[in-house]
């Protein structure tokens, strides 16, 4: 199977290859595609050094699958061409997200919505999938009225420039900045762009992609999302309005059997999520789940999870992995 992997060199690309040699990925050519200023490098895949190409060349070849990250821009120009070769794209980028003709999938909640004429496939915000994987199992057992959501998202999720930015900081050296102002020992309630209704693109990814992805535009959504300057992942406060009463015993009992999702809820003991202990992890971790005493059907949790995994390589990898498995490449 000829896989090109179009944002080879960035955060995410790199880390994607990390997954697709972890989970052993059935590949007979690796094709890394990356900007001008990538070419004449290489990427290591599984102890082999191969070439960085161009994007054109990249279509030339004709893959079975692409996976795309390397921004919005990028993914409306090019993924089209790739899916013109009949070869399967997996954006991981904004663009095709609230494409009513394009699939959003988490593959644990919904694989089953694609068929073998899906020839661009959309990876959910990282905030979204995190959210989802504990929120879906909850939906459908017992109904979602509202949720309401605090992100805490780590500076990885802005890219390289603001990993340099952070050190800079903590090293106290002059250099250039990912963000309006600085983030160490700092936290900036803005992430992605305002947009006209004085929410963030990244607050009304949340929004909009729980909908659609849960097929239920009736949920009430609402976020603020908030940089800080950690590393290990983006972590979630999340209230709940259940449609139906639920005890905490078996809400946790729930969770902990949900697939790709792992309870870490025990305050006896200190036990609960954080992005330290995520950091390349691809599972989504919950807890501090509690009753919340204003509203009889609510409750409040906590979910960690590192962003450049589940929320973006792993995820895309997983869909590919679903592909595969039915033979549809």
């Amino acid at each position: 199977m000829k896989i090109a992997l179009v944002g080879a060199t960035g955060m995410v690309g790199q880390i994607m290859l990390k997954v697709l040699e972890e989970r052993d990925f059935p590949i007979s050519k690796l094709i890394p595609v990356a900007s001008e200023r990538s070419f004449g490098k290489t990427v290591n895949f599984k102890g082999v050094e191969y070439n960085i190409v161009s994007i054109e060349s990249a279509i030339n070849e004709k893959a079975d699958i692409a996976l795309f990250s390397a921004g919005g821009e990028i993914s409306l120009k090019w993924a089209p061409k790739f899916a013109d070769q009949d070869t399967i794209v997996i954006d991981n980028s904004s663009a095709w997200r609230m494409d009513p003709n394009k699939k959003l999938i988490i593959p644990e909640i919904n694989s089953s919505e694609l068929t073998e004429n899906d020839r661009i496939i959309s990876n959910p915000n990282c905030s979204t999938i995190q959210l989802l994987m504990v929120l879906s199992p909850l939906h459908l057992k017992y109904g979602i009225n509202r949720i309401i959501i605090s992100t805490y998202q780590s500076i990885t999720g802005t890219g390289m420039l603001a990993v340099k930015q952070l050190e800079n900081e903590y090293h106290n050296k002059e250099g250039s900045m990912a963000y309006n102002y600085q983030i160490h020992k700092n936290a900036i309630p803005h992430c992605d762009v305002f947009q006209e209704n004085g929410y963030t693109k990244e607050e009304m990814k949340l929004v909009n992609e729980t909908h659609k992805i849960l097929s239920d535009y009736k949920i009430g959504v609402t976020a603020t999302a908030v940089r800080i300057p950690v590393v290990g992942g983006h972590s979630e406060s999340v209230n709940i309005e259940l449609k139906k009463s639920a005890p905490i015993s078996e809400i946790k009992n729930l969770l902990d059997s949900t697939p790709g999702v792992i309870l870490e809820d025990d305050p006896k003991t200190n036990k609960y999520p954080m992005p330290i202990f995520a950091e390349g992890k691809n599972e989504v971790f919950v807890g501090r789940i509690r009753k919340d005493f204003s509203n009889p059907n609510s409750i409040n949790l906590w979910i960690v999870s590192d962003n450049l995994r589940k929320g973006a390589a792993t995820n895309t990898i997983q869909i590919a992995e679903y592909i595969v498995n039915q033979k549809w490449k």
